[in-house]
């Protein structure tokens, strides 16, 4: 009961408070369905209970917020038809449908105990949030700009952001480093978180990482594998979607479901449904590429092959051509050596018989010309002062003369002289 002091009614706190809560529950009967975000799940694992923070935003400032009461028995069920009908979880940050009844206790103050949740009308805000996502994209003019991008030819560096323990990621390698063929790979894990509210900030943060040193790879694979389609709705985030689309280079995408493709698969270079696809497709690539070399390198061998055969029958006919060439030539080599071998003995022949015959004549002439063969015939050799006497006109009277004769010399003193027929006196 209030208390009178000084003409004034005082009520104590606990008084207000019940008479607060009084009103409310005579007016608040029934269960109301309620529109509003879950700012904070706040879920205790140890208890299972939750005491979501239900907000009302208007231009991105909260205007209205108030405290909930979700038991764990609701909870669960809520959460099971959750994972049922939307694909995901209950989580902060999505606008849903709630029945929850109005309460007051003067010791928590105003509460919501929130008794059920329509999924269908969160997964209509999902989508929205989704179109809202594409819609701001394509207005920016960058929805395709990831996929404009040149793809490597042989993309050999690969920076992957992923969870370590996924079974996708596992998939991946698998696949990845035991390929019959040998390709080379090299992969550099980026961990992230891959669901829940906490995934969009995560996921754009590893990007960031990475494009602070871009030069250091070829393409980014985002793989999440073994939740099947439950938790997607991350990937339709506008900010996370973004971040992909304006990435610098390709962006691939694994994260292991096949219908209702999410804004980052959208965007994203290229898309797989699984991991195992998304490494098939980078083997593929590899193909792509060392297919034609290895033909080329078949053709080339081929070529390599047909040449040193054509080389080798055309040095087999030259060799045989210069044997028979060589041989032919040895051969009118070796009769042109006969020939002027038989030319040469002939003509030293003829040669040796000419200055044979010469010399003959020469001796002949010689003996004809021997001055004691002339002698032996009667004639002398008369000499004056040493010099052969041929003509009178070497003379005058008594000059002295020396004959020589067969046997023997002569001395003679010149008396007189007589000129030879036809010589004038002076002459003489």
């Amino acid at each position: 009961m209030p208390e009178l002091i000084q003409d004034k009614t005082i009520f104590s706190l606990l008084e207000v408070s019940r008479s607060i809560q009084k009103t409310l529950a005579e007016r608040y009967k029934s269960l109301y369905w309620i529109k509003a975000e879950m700012n904070k799940l706040n879920h205790y694992t140890h208890s299972g209970h939750c005491y979501p923070e239900m907000v009302e935003k208007q231009d991105g400032k909260i205007v209205a917020e108030i405290r909930s009461i979700l038991w764990k028995a609701d909870y669960n069920r809520i959460n099971n038809n959750f994972l049922k009908v939307a694909q995901e979880p209950l989580r902060e940050g999505i606008t849903m449908l709630f029945q929850a009844s109005i309460s007051y206790d003067p010791m928590y103050g105003l509460s919501l105990r929130i008794v059920d949740i329509d999924p269908t009308f969160t997964l209509g805000e999902l989508e929205k949030e989704k179109l809202d996502s594409i819609r701001k994209l394509k207005a920016e003019g960058i929805y395709e700009s990831n996929k404009l991008l040149g793809f490597p030819v042989v993309p050999k560096r690969l920076a992957i952001i992923s969870v370590e323990t996924s079974k996708g990621l596992s998939d991946f390698y698998k696949i990845i480093n035991q390929n019959p063929w040998g390709y080379r790979i090299e992969c550099t894990l980026f961990p992230a978180l891959l669901q829940g509210d906490k995934s969009v900030p995560s996921i754009i943060n590893q990007l960031a990482v990475i494009a602070e040193k871009i030069d250091t790879y070829d393409v980014v694979a985002i793989i999440r594998g073994g939740g099947g389609e439950v938790g997607l709705s991350s990937y339709n985030n506008y900010l996370l979607a973004r971040a992909i689309a304006i990435f610098p280079i390709p962006v691939l995408t694994g994260i292991g479901h096949s219908t209702n493709y999410t804004v980052s698969e959208m965007v994203a270079y290229k898309n797989a449904i699984t991991p195992s696809e998304l490494a098939d497709f980078l083997i593929q690539k590899f193909h792509n590429f060392a297919i034609p070399v290895d033909k080329a390198a078949e053709r080339i061998q081929q070529l390599i092959l047909t040449r040193f055969k054509e080389e080798h029958n055309m040095l087999s006919q030259l060799a045989t051509h210069i044997q028979w060439i060589g041989k032919r030539e040895i051969q009118s080599s070796r009769a042109a050596i006969q020939q002027f071998q038989h030319d040469l003995n002939a003509l030293i022949k003829l040669r040796f018989y000419e200055h044979k015959t010469a010399l003959a004549h020469t001796e002949r002439i010689i003996q004809l010309s021997d001055p004691i063969r002339l002698l032996k015939q009667g004639f002398s050799i008369t000499k004056v002062n040493g010099k052969l006497l041929q003509s009178v006109t070497q003379v005058s009277p008594g000059d002295v003369i020396q004959t020589i004769l067969e046997y023997g010399e002569l001395t003679s003193t010149v008396t007189d002289k007589s000129p030879t027929e036809g010589l004038d006196a002076d002459q003489a």
